[in-house]
């Protein structure tokens, strides 16, 4: 093996244990909580030395920060994406809302990973341990930022009020959707609640797209008057 081979495979490897690491203290934060997991048990579950939590992160918080950031910015590029993929052709009112809950949504199709990470955002809600404005500037400001161009864009009557206010109605709901969809899986005697998931995000469709057409139509007539 040349050296530059070497190299390339050593590279691999580290970004290999560096992604298994993030995945393990997923997994551990989740079920144990920060203080509760040691760094044995990150690299043991990770299959990594001692040292690996370290050479890859600095310290336990820092990979804790990592951990979210690496979530959020996968959540945040799923996002931005969808929305420029609908501006980029004839945009429609419905078209957008409805790329946008999938997009929202589409993380948590897997019940068993969305499960663990609303477990460990539950946690860091009220333990309150990333850095301060993480959140917004890694993944809710530059998603809405986007957002609120496209509905803007498409909705001229809307003002800036309106706007962040149709938007934030819209997430709303695809939160309320993430929360009941755990709460209705796994029960025999849950079937007796209907709940699809597309016909769900139909439903949204429909009901942000006629209260925001609405808006527009009473703002028309105030400004007639």
């Amino acid at each position: 093996m040349s050296v530059a081979e070497k190299s390339e495979n050593h590279e691999k490897k580290a970004k290999d244990a560096k992604q298994r690491l993030i995945d393990a203290a997923e997994d551990l934060f989740a079920a144990k909580g920060f203080d509760a997991t040691s760094i044995r048990d990150l690299t043991t579950r990770a299959d990594c030395n001692l040292a690996a939590v370290n050479y890859h992160f600095g310290t336990k918080d820092e990979l804790y920060a990592e951990l979210f950031r690496h979530r959020f910015r996968e959540m945040r590029e799923t996002r931005v994406r969808a929305v420029e993929t609908v501006m980029a052709e004839k945009p429609t009112l419905e078209r957008l809302i409805h790329i946008f809950a999938e997009a929202f949504l589409e993380p948590f199709a897997d019940r068993q990973a969305s499960q663990r990470f609303m477990q460990l955002f539950a946690r860091e809600m009220f333990e309150r341990r990333l850095p301060k404005g993480m959140f917004v500037k890694e993944l809710a400001g530059p998603t809405l930022a986007v957002l609120r161009g496209a509905l803007q864009t498409i909705c001229p009557y809307l003002d800036e009020t309106a706007t962040q206010q149709s938007i934030m109605s819209v997430v709303a709901q695809l939160i309320h959707v993430i929360r009941l969809k755990g709460m209705l899986e796994g029960g025999e005697e849950i079937k007796l609640i209907a709940f699809d998931i597309d016909r769900t995000i139909e439903h949204i469709v429909m009901f942000s797209a006629a209260g925001i057409r609405a808006y527009g139509q009473k703002k028309g007539r105030s400004d007639g008057q």
